[in-house]
């Protein structure tokens, strides 16, 4: 493909030879190759325009920059207004512009969105319509997982996806759209059939993230400039602040008498070893719900799931049969073990995601809520403080251990977390190592018990002085219960 096909629809200034064959798209100096397009990216710690030149020199056949380029080996540079966004632009026309062949679904919102995004795929699978993933979790095609770095990949690997999973046969594709990955413009070069936003709540500000509230609700908001229709969660009181500029059709879902689709008649479903929701659905569609996955945010998720496929062709049965089997790694995930108490493990790794099981599994009331739990090293203190308070105010008892302590000392990031404890009457123990923290819990349950290993969630590694360490915690409790067996 020649330069200038992939500009068509940009707008550019250029100067040399736009007639040059491409052989791909790279935005990573490190990885540029004879006869590809070298796209300049600003980033917080890194501006791709310092290696233009270094770029030229291996053999790129072409400079994409959001400013002119005086290089000493002349091949083409084309100035754009957003390189971010012209990258998702060139991605998708190098790629073939793959989510045409495809419907396309974004998921937007706080929390939420990874189960979410699952569970319309359970329903989509249920109906026989092969659905791609992109999230938190990986890339899923077919029983593939393809690991990513971020929730919401770059727009180049996006693309890549979606062209796989078109070139496999996939009807449709469900998206994590992070506020980040919106702001980011990965996920532009296309428009979403439905864009579904789930709720919102203070997160991701400071550092490389927000700069405010306003501008991370503003960020989510994008996406409903960029989707023919868009699904809000009307009890949510930024449902409408969300819709801000909006430019698609709307629809809502919720708990509230005016949702569209409404949820009534909401239940706990409750044994050892199983924790899960039900609700009766009204509005729009007819019919009850059972899901496998405990609270009320579950229902609220099973709700934004079926306000999404219903656009499709699945029926009643489909629905409730992907529901009632649908399992998310890592997001309030039970674990099997030999006793009268559940174990779940979970991804929440700040205050509002903790505050949010935590409340959810007291509604089950436990004969002990425990938690084990650490904090992220190289993020800010606040978020520790928080979550120490969380936790202490709400868990019958904090087992406080490691994390992804990163470049940090555990016990400085623990210190941390008991600044926020001691705000609350709350019972703790410390055990920094994570293993012997786990095997403290394993030992010490008791009958009626709901243990929660928060934090981790679909990880399998400890990050420890710029390191990973294989640590995938349904290994880790399979070996411990082995151990504890034995002794």
């Amino acid at each position: 493909m020649r330069l200038l096909d992939l500009l068509q629809g940009l707008q550019y200034t250029a100067a040399g030879n736009l007639e040059v064959p491409v052989e791909d798209v790279i935005y990573d100096s490190r990885k540029v190759k004879s006869g590809c397009v070298f796209v300049c990216l600003r980033g917080a710690r890194a501006d791709g325009h310092k290696y233009a030149q270094q770029a030229a020199e291996s053999g790129a056949c072409a400079i994409v920059a959001d400013h002119p380029l005086q290089l000493t080996k002349e091949v083409p540079v084309v100035v754009v207004p957003d390189t971010r966004l012209a990258l998702a632009e060139l991605s998708a026309a190098h790629f073939g512009h793959p989510a045409k062949r495809m419907k396309t679904v974004g998921v937007t919102g706080t929390k939420g969105k990874t189960t979410t995004t699952y569970m319309i795929r359970a329903i989509m699978e249920q109906a026989g319509l092969k659905t791609g993933l992109i999230g938190t979790i990986g890339a899923v095609i077919g029983d593939r997982v393809i690991p990513t770095e971020n929730t919401t990949p770059e727009s180049y690997e996006i693309q890549s996806f979606l062209k796989q999973m078109a070139d496999e046969g996939c009807q449709c594709v469900v998206m994590e759209a992070s506020s980040i990955g919106l702001k980011a413009n990965r996920t532009a070069g296309f428009t979403f059939d439905i864009g579904l936003f789930t709720n919102f709540s203070p997160d991701h500000i400071g550092g490389d993230e927000h700069e405010s509230l306003e501008e991370y609700l503003a960020c989510k908001s994008m996406l409903f400039r960029q989707c023919k229709l868009g699904i809000v969660n009307m009890d949510d009181e930024n449902w409408q602040a969300i819709l801000k500029y909006h430019t698609c059709e709307v629809e809502t879902y919720g708990f509230s008498a005016e949702a569209q689709l409404r949820a009534e008649n909401e239940g706990l479903v409750s044994r050892p070893g199983y924790l899960g929701a039900k609700f009766d659905l009204s509005g729009l569609m007819n019919f009850p719900v059972t899901v496998d996955i405990p609270g009320k945010f579950s229902a609220y998720n099973a709700l934004a799931a079926i306000a999404v496929c219903r656009h499709f062709p699945v029926t009643q049965e489909q629905i409730q049969s992907g529901l009632s089997a649908v399992t998310v790694k890592g997001r309030v995930e039970p674990v099997p073990v030999p006793g009268d108490y559940t174990l779940l493990i979970d991804y929440a790794h700040n205050a509002v995601s903790m505050e949010n099981i935590l409340e959810t599994l007291r509604e089950y009331e436990p004969n002990r809520l425990i938690c084990l739990f650490g904090a992220g090293g190289n993020r800010a203190k606040s978020r520790r403080y928080e979550m120490g308070e969380v936790c202490g105010r709400l868990a019958d008892l904090s087992v406080i251990t490691a994390d992804n302590s990163r470049f940090e000392d555990v016990m400085d990031i623990i210190a941390d977390i008991k600044i926020g404890m001691a705000k609350t009457d709350g019972k703790y123990v410390v055990i920094p190592d994570r293993r012997e923290a786990i095997r403290y819990c394993l030992e010490n349950a008791q009958r009626g018990d709901v243990i929660v290993l928060a934090g981790k969630g679909h990880e399998d590694y400890q990050e420890i002085r710029g390191v990973k360490h294989p640590f995938d915690e349904r290994v880790v409790v399979a070996e411990l219960l082995k151990e504890i067996e034995k002794a």
